[in-house]
């Protein structure tokens, strides 16, 4: 990997993805990491038609030792289970959600950036894939999770400090809607 190409937070495309499914029974399958690459999907589809899906972002690092960390994600299996519940999803347990995290690092380790040139950032989503028509969960749920090596968010890795104003009397999103989740 030419590490010099790096720029930015922009997606290149790794070598493997991890999907798992799931039915309205609730029951997960055993996931597996299969190429990257474009996923077969109803045009009925749940997160197409209504929007049922929620996502994930994270990072994982290469430390001066070699070893590859991954950033909390135990936290991000528990926000990600906040916004399957609000978006009527069931959810892949926590065991499984850092699972699938750790084998797609693991698959695409090459991909990890050496320290200080970047991260491999993580994209989890869970999504409606099954077909419905009708306002209704979908009757499939599938869990991928892909990732792509990325420099800093922020063109030259800078920060440009800003004034904000803090309000304590006002909400950022509504309560009882799907502002508090990070829905698709």
């Amino acid at each position: 990997v030419d590490w010099s190409c790096l720029e930015g937070f922009a997606l290149i495309e790794t070598d493997f993805m991890y999907v798992a499914k799931c039915g309205l029974d609730g029951e997960w399958s055993e996931g597996e990491i299969v190429p990257y690459g474009p996923m077969q999907m109803s045009p009925a589809a749940g997160v197409l038609n209504y929007g049922q899906g929620v996502f994930e972002g994270m990072k994982a690092s290469r430390l001066e030792n070699g070893e590859v960390v991954i950033f909390r994600p135990d936290a991000n299996a528990g926000r990600m289970q906040d916004g399957a519940a609000r978006m009527s999803m069931p959810a892949p347990p926590t065991e499984m959600f850092i699972d699938a995290v750790k084998r797609t690092v693991a698959a695409n380790e090459r991909w990890v950036p050496p320290p200080g040139v970047g991260t491999l950032y993580l994209r989890p989503l869970l999504i409606g894939s099954g077909p419905i028509l009708g306002l209704a969960p979908a009757p499939e749920y599938t869990l991928l999770v892909y990732c792509s090596p990325v420099a800093s968010y922020f063109k030259g890795g800078q920060l440009t400090p800003i004034n904000l104003a803090i309000a304590d009397d006002m909400h950022r999103a509504g309560p009882g809607g799907t502002g508090g989740v990070k829905s698709a």
